[in-house]
């Protein structure tokens, strides 16, 4: 889906679909499972969710993304990143800060079921001091 260059929209805005963006948007975007693309002509005045954004116009606000945050050659953000993945290309601009978090740690309990799984390398037999094998050739 397409909003144009003379649409603007003040509010929220919530999708389940891909959407680009070539007016002009302020409040709160969220698309959380699909893809944000602020067009060249995009201005943008809010906080956006999204499964990964794409910045070619202008971005105004915190922007978190649960895969990756482009911002392109001429596409600016004025806010803080939350994404995995952060690409910020020559001539883009950005001020603000970029937390790059993981994905999600084990749950403790897997975490300690594998840690009673591994086990040291046996030792080798007493009395009897390991031998290198002799590279084959």
């Amino acid at each position: 889906m397409n909003i144009g260059k003379s649409v603007v929209i003040k509010g929220e805005l919530n999708g389940s679909e891909d959407l680009t963006i070539e007016g002009h948007v302020e409040g709160k975007i969220e698309l959380r499972d699909h893809i944000l693309t602020i067009g060249p002509n995009g201005r943008i005045k809010a906080q956006v969710f999204a499964k990964a954004v794409v910045v070619l116009g202008e971005v105004h606000g915190n922007v978190t993304a649960t895969e990756r945050i482009d911002i392109r050659d001429g596409g600016s953000v004025d806010g803080d990143m939350i994404s995995p993945r952060v690409a910020i290309a020559d001539g883009a601009h950005f001020r603000g800060s970029v937390d790059m978090q993981r994905k999600a740690a084990q749950p403790a309990a897997q975490k300690d079921k594998a840690a009673t799984q591994a086990q040291p390398a046996a030792p080798p037999p007493q009395g009897q001091p390991a031998q290198p094998q002799a590279a084959a050739r």
